[in-house]
């Protein structure tokens, strides 16, 4: 989806260094030195006037560009306020500043002199990742179903000049993280910005294929419904009972660690349109509801950056994919349906379906006794209402998974926040004609949906993200790709990296 590289090496000769952009960082006050003195000097002291005259203070997100000299087209100046306070919420602005700066010229090429920035290795590895993520997702633009798309910029390639402030082996890995995990992103976006008409679950299946194809270490397997029906989901077929479309339930294997190790486990969320079934949905804003596969295109994405990074652990994805359509066939509210685990639910209302394809699922995913199972989904605008779009809702059954995530999304920037479980709530899901309703009552929607999750896995570490906030926005309309770089972190860790 990127055709953007990004390299990593030591270049002394700093002021004949050819690129159509010479990126320096600056901060308040200081004084020229390294890359920044030597390009001053070879542009007869442009820099050095640009402060005087006030024209460039080198406040953070200010940036100027100046004209170049010799091979270097460009010099761009990027304000970082003050040193002190360079922190990792700076660097982000930086980083924002960078890919604004370079569009608003259609420089292809740059070259970043990163021992300006003054980092310790550390942040200098984070700074460098997020950067690579940062210009590859701003890149992202959504063409599929536009009849003559306009051709975007594309920044080609990044040199990151490290001058000795990080070793280049080092700034190259993280450079190529970062890559991946915009890929990922983009990956993740971009099928959930497609229609309902083109993204249906054999789309999705097909897609799952294709994410496979040349590569020995991922293999796919999609789940039919004469298979499901077999296998008693009777949870998951109760949602496609209505839709034209087939159920599928996608599975991509990746073996990149030892044949012994467990695996860890994503499980998305793909009701690639949901009308709300019988319990029909307003018309208002209906077609936002394409979306409500953003925790399948999640897992997705995060799939496409395991691959693309090679990562040495073991890694399933699997993808509960539906349409939730009301027609003649379709599931009423007060039906009693089975689910794989052998649980009777009451279906009190046909809208609340994520929960239903997703028990199925979670149940399937035992078989892999996997060292975690992770859910992603559109779930609950309850959680949107407790949360809004900054924070995806996070609950888990055991507080180490729990930890090792939160801290993965504040690493990241792709944040979540952990709600509670407690045992109080789950008397809100009791029925009189099934094992349990598959609604709660009006008051903590969101937990109660996680409460009826965590009935069908008992049996594993589990965890439940509830992205209805933060996988798309409104204003502008569009898919985030969240939470791929939490899930892609959180994966790194595990692998070691």
């Amino acid at each position: 989806m990127s055709a953007m590289t990004f390299t990593a090496r030591d270049i002394k000769d700093v002021d004949t260094a050819g690129t159509q952009c010479a990126i320096v960082p600056l901060f308040e006050g200081a004084k020229l030195a390294g890359a920044a003195l030597k390009l001053d000097k070879a542009s007869s002291g442009a820099i050095k006037s640009a402060l005087a005259l006030g024209d460039f203070s080198a406040k953070s997100g200010e940036s100027l560009m100046l004209p170049g000299v010799g091979a270097i087209k460009r010099i761009l100046l990027v304000g970082c306020g003050e040193s002190k306070s360079f922190d990792r919420a700076a660097a982000r602005k930086f980083c924002h500043q960078v890919y604004r700066a370079l569009e608003s010229k259609q420089a292809t090429t740059a070259m970043l002199h990163l021992a300006a920035l003054e980092l310790k290795e550390k942040e200098a590895i984070w700074t460098l990742t997020y950067l690579a993520r940062h210009l590859v997702a701003c890149a992202y633009r959504y063409t599929e179903t536009l009849s003559k798309p306009k051709e975007p910029w594309k920044l080609t390639r990044l040199v990151v000049n490290t001058s000795g402030a990080l070793p280049s082996g080092a700034a190259g890995n993280a450079l190529r993280q970062g890559r991946s995990i915009g890929i990922g992103v983009n990956e993740a976006r971009n099928l959930a910005n497609l229609p309902g008409n083109i993204c249906t679950p054999s789309y999705l299946s097909n897609r799952a294929r294709k994410l496979a194809r040349n590569n020995a270490k991922l293999s796919v397997t999609v789940v039919e419904e004469k298979k499901m029906r077999e296998l008693g989901m009777g949870a998951l077929l109760s949602v496609s009972a209505g839709s034209d479309q087939p159920a599928k339930l996608i599975v991509m294997h990746y073996k990149g660690g030892k044949a012994a190790d467990k695996p860890y486990v994503l499980v998305g969320k793909g009701i690639t349109f949901d009308s709300g079934g019988i319990s029909l949905k307003p018309g208002a804003k209906m077609d936002e509801m394409k979306f409500d596969m953003g925790g399948a295109a999640s897992v997705f994405g995060t799939m496409r950056a395991v691959v693309d990074l090679g990562l040495g652990i073991n890694v399933v994805g699997i993808v509960a994919a539906a349409e939730n359509m009301p027609s003649g066939g379709a599931t009423k509210p007060g039906d009693v349906v089975t689910s794989m685990s052998g649980k009777t639910i009451e279906v009190l209302n046909t809208d609340a379906e994520g929960r239903l394809v997703l028990c199925d699922a979670l149940t399937y995913a035992a078989r892999f006794k996997p060292a975690t199972v992770i859910d992603i989904a559109t779930l609950t605008g309850a959680c949107v209402v407790a949360l809004g779009s900054q924070a995806t809702g996070l609950f888990a059954n055991e507080d180490k998974l729990a930890e090792q995530l939160l801290a993965a999304g504040t690493d990241t920037h792709d944040r979540a926040w952990r709600m509670p479980m407690w045992e109080e709530y789950q008397s809100q899901l009791k029925s009189n004609f099934a094992d349990i309703a598959n609604i709660g009552g009006p008051g903590g929607g969101s937990i109660t949906a996680a409460c009826f999750l965590s009935r069908f896995t008992k049996d594993y570490s589990w965890a439940h993200l509830d992205i209805a906030g933060s996988a798309w926005d409104s204003a502008p309309k569009g898919a985030t790709g969240r939470p791929v770089a939490l899930l892609t972190r959180y994966l790194l860790d595990r692998a070691g990296q």
